[in-house]
């Protein structure tokens, strides 16, 4: 079949997509700047305990050298739709899976979102790019008051501004977010109530909930010239109910970042933790863990309970729709946890602690 440049374009935007270089080939976004620390230079965000992104020369290897992609059915029907109560009171915490890495989290009185996406498109445009292939499992109209987003770090799977802009219009949340991240949001909406914070930075929310930033091991973009000029990062939720790991993108490494938290905030009540977008291998280890790795880190951190997301609803990378739920239960089983302590939910399913 022939490249034609719409077709080249949409091979791009996918493949891009999965490790956040869209093809808006310059990024003229405005910039974090701030002081140097132990993790920015003056420029740049960096992990000492990470790895930095693949190069523009590996992406296309990966993406026209390499490429084994799965065939994924064009659209999944949910067999399960969540319609959330107004509150979750007292010190319950309901978890509802959105679908990817989007959840809606109720404890204490707030309603709390996760990665919002409820765009068609994890892409800057509208025709091209890794396309929706269920519904989220919460309509959009069935969601309760928000009060509070957490959006993790830039790529497109995970800081929709179309999303936050509905949300913002509607409810008007405090989204709390890793430094620069909030240069990107009121740039292209200054309704977005966005508050930036650095790694081990602690956010009072209210009624006793707190979250603070933690490092994960991953990276940001949203252009190939941007790379690393946000912050990322994953969240310690602290609840009525216990403490909540939030790890929306990460890749394993040595499990460093894992033990840490479970030094500085254990015990954790629950981790939530990526299953999927991890093939091939060579391309997305640094970056995204498999499910082996997820029962790994899930032992490192030392929660008591786990849920997977990050997996059947975009397709960023080679890897089966159903291949990480699969691999889950044999990783599970390899290692011997019980398979009910480390579920993995359908969108519109609910999980309560």
């Amino acid at each position: 079949m022939p490249i034609t440049r719409r077709r080249l374009l949409g091979f791009l935007t996918g493949a891009f997509a999965a490790v956040g270089v869209p093809t808006v080939w310059i990024s003229r976004m405005k910039t974090y700047d701030g002081p140097i620390s132990d993790h920015f230079d003056g420029e740049r965000f960096f992990d000492a305990d990470g790895m930095p992104p693949k190069s523009l020369a590996e992406v296309l290897r990966w993406q026209f050298g390499e490429r084994k992609r799965a065939a994924w059915p064009e659209w999944v029907t949910n067999a399960h739709a969540d319609t959330p109560p107004p509150r979750v009171e007292g010190s319950k915490v309901r978890l509802s899976y959105v679908g990817h890495a989007s959840w809606l989290i109720q404890t204490a009185g707030l309603n709390i979102l996760v990665d919002p996406v409820w765009s068609m498109r994890a892409s800057p445009l509208s025709f091209a790019g890794p396309k929706r292939r269920c519904d989220p499992g919460i309509a959009f109209d069935a969601l309760p008051k928000i009060d509070v987003v957490l959006v993790s770090h830039g790529h497109y799977d995970h800081l929709d501004i179309a999303t936050l802009s509905r949300l913002s219009a509607k409810f008007s949340p405090r989204v709390i977010t890793p430094l620069g991240n909030d240069i990107t949001m009121r740039d292209a909406d200054d309704a977005i109530k966005a508050e930036a914070f650095d790694w081990q930075d602690r956010v009072a929310l209210g009624d006793g909930v707190a979250v603070t930033l933690v490092a994960t091991r991953h990276w940001s973009a949203r252009g190939l010239f941007d790379r690393n000029k946000a912050l990322w990062a994953s969240f310690v939720l602290e609840t009525p109910a216990g403490k909540l790991y939030i790890v929306c993108d990460s890749g394993y490494g040595d499990g460093t970042h894992f033990r840490r938290v479970a030094e500085a905030h254990g015990p954790l009540r629950l981790a939530i933790l990526p299953i999927g977008a991890y093939e091939p291998r060579w391309f997305m280890l640094d970056q995204h863990m498999n499910p082996e790795d997820a029962v790994q880190a899930f032992a490192d951190c030392g929660a008591a309970q786990a849920l997977g997301h990050h997996y059947g609803t975009f397709q960023l990378t080679d890897e089966a729709i159903d291949a990480p739920v699969i691999a889950l239960g044999e990783a599970l089983d390899q290692a011997k946890v019980p398979r009910e302590r480390f579920t993995a939910l359908k969108p519109g399913q609910v999980f309560e602690v």
